[in-house]
């Protein structure tokens, strides 16, 4: 056999193997995931509060007590999360976000939200419906962009 085709073949069974070892440990993170979302929601109560602030923070920065910070990975600690400051009660408290609900939540509104900890799982408005804000301008660069994807009949990112 030539080499080249040796190189090939060796190359192939790494992908394969490493395909295979992704796999399972997609799986094993998969079930971690869903055996977290149910204790979530086993946890849940509903908490009526006023949002007095949103903002993606560090989580250092954020203002989260101290035995959040010790639990969470090092990796995690520097990136940006989504913080929703709201007022409990006669308490003003940070909480953390989930990603799919942050842009429904309304600045300056009293919301009935889900509240797990110190996670935010849902909001509901309590004074009529909750209207998602408005998207934010598109840059320049963005939209010329996007013009160009059209003209060229590519779908959009």
């Amino acid at each position: 056999m030539r080499p080249v085709t040796i190189v090939l073949l060796s190359i192939l069974v790494v992908l394969i193997i490493v395909l295979v070892v992704l796999y399972f440990l997609g799986r094993r993170v998969q079930k971690k995931q869903a055996e977290q979302q149910e204790a979530i929601d086993a946890a849940k109560q509903m908490v009526s509060m006023l949002v007095i602030d949103k903002k993606r923070m560090k989580l250092k920065d954020a203002g989260l007590p101290a035995v959040v910070l010790e639990k969470t990975p090092r990796l995690m600690r520097g990136s940006k999360v989504p913080i929703v400051k709201g007022k409990v009660g006669p308490q003003i408290m940070s909480f953390i976000c989930d990603e799919k609900i942050f842009d429904l939540v309304p600045v300056k509104k009293e919301v009935k939200a889900g509240v797990s900890g110190l996670y935010i799982v849902e909001v509901k408005g309590i004074r009529g419906s909750i209207q998602p804000t408005e998207p934010k301008k598109k840059s320049k660069f963005k939209e010329f962009k996007e013009n160009l994807q059209k003209k060229a009949g590519a779908k959009p990112l």
